[in-house]
């Protein structure tokens, strides 16, 4: 491949961006510390406790500082699995992850013996069998881990259920981990739409300002040191240069390589500017900067709109690049 000014429908402004949703997800992990260790160790145990403030209010969740004084708390209160509805707000259609998979209740709960109210789910036959003063008690998970998810939802009722004793030899809950989830519908920018669209036919679209400018890989909105509008599309090869590197050898969760392996700055042939990328097909400890290397693609039937069409970048045997070919673009 050769870097050439790129025309084609790809282009067009008059093609329609390409949208997509996009989720995006972690594991949040925290310590949980002396106040709220006790709370979810609680929890475990089928039991809900509080603390006190200087005020003598019983904050249910428990607040690790006062928030009269802002002292640190210490007084740990047990409080009942009861307690009276304050405000509520109904849920018709239930979103994937929420408590109940059915319509249900969000509700503010002051539970008997607190005086801080706490936001969770009741279940609940419909809007109408749900108010102000409506009283409730906790349905248990029927597996308990130490997390607000042990209270699985608020049902219905003055009495509480039965509770079975049982016997818990593990250390106290010290650790918490939240997953945390959010999907969006990604509608791509022209300049970005087609960089996507050309990665479908198997070309790498990069864009420039005039005929002169920097040319931007992948192609964006605009050039970040001038802020002028990329107006003008560059196809450009699949070979390249190494900048810079580094050589992962610590492995992670979540992985999907087998370290050690090497993510690497390529600067692509025609380009000012590199990307990160994966190369491989070579000892990790011979790759160096100024190593010539080529994309591997995936074989044409799983093209999609996207990088992961490219696997990664070996070396092609050629020479090593100038230093002073690349040595801006590091």
């Amino acid at each position: 491949m050769t870097v050439s000014e790129h025309r084609s429908a790809l282009t067009e402004p008059s093609e329609p961006p390409l949208s997509a949703p996009l989720g995006l997800s972690f594991d949040y992990t925290r310590s949980t510390g002396p106040v709220l260790g006790q709370f979810f160790t609680a929890l475990r145990e089928r039991r809900i406790v509080g603390v006190r403030g200087s005020d003598g209010r019983v904050y249910v969740p428990p607040a690790e500082y006062d928030p009269v004084t802002y002292e640190q708390l210490t007084e740990i209160v047990p409080v009942a699995s009861v307690g009276t509805v304050v405000s509520w707000s109904w849920q018709p259609e239930p979103l994937e992850g929420q408590p109940l998979d059915t319509p249900f209740a969000w509700a503010l709960i002051k539970l008997d013996g607190a005086d801080v109210p706490l936001l969770h789910a009741v279940a609940a036959e419909g809007p109408k069998a749900i108010s102000a003063g409506t009283r409730v008690h906790v349905h248990w998970a029927e597996e308990t881990v130490g997390a607000i998810t042990d209270i699985a939802y608020f049902a219905i009722g003055e009495d509480p259920e039965p509770v079975e004793q049982r016997s818990d030899d593990r250390d106290p809950v010290s650790m918490v981990i939240t997953p945390i989830a959010l999907e969006i519908q990604h509608s791509a920018s022209h300049p970005e739409s087609a960089y996507l669209r050309a990665f479908k036919e198997g070309k790498l679209l990069g864009a420039r300002t005039g005929t002169d400018g920097k040319v931007y890989f992948p192609a964006r909105e605009a050039d970040p040191a001038t802020g002028r509008q990329l107006t003008d599309y560059v196809e450009l090869p699949d070979t390249g240069t190494i900048t810079t590197f580094a050589i992962i050898n610590i492995p992670f969760q979540g992985q999907k390589i087998k370290p050690p392996y090497v993510a690497a700055y390529v600067l692509l042939d025609g380009a000012d500017i590199p990307f990160l990328t994966l190369v491989s097909d070579v000892d990790a400890a011979d790759v160096r900067m100024g190593m010539r290397v080529q994309a591997v693609w995936k074989p044409r039937e799983e093209w999609t709109y996207g990088m992961e069409n490219i696997e990664y970048f070996r070396p092609t045997g050629e020479p090593d690049a100038d230093y002073d070919t690349y040595k801006h673009h590091l």
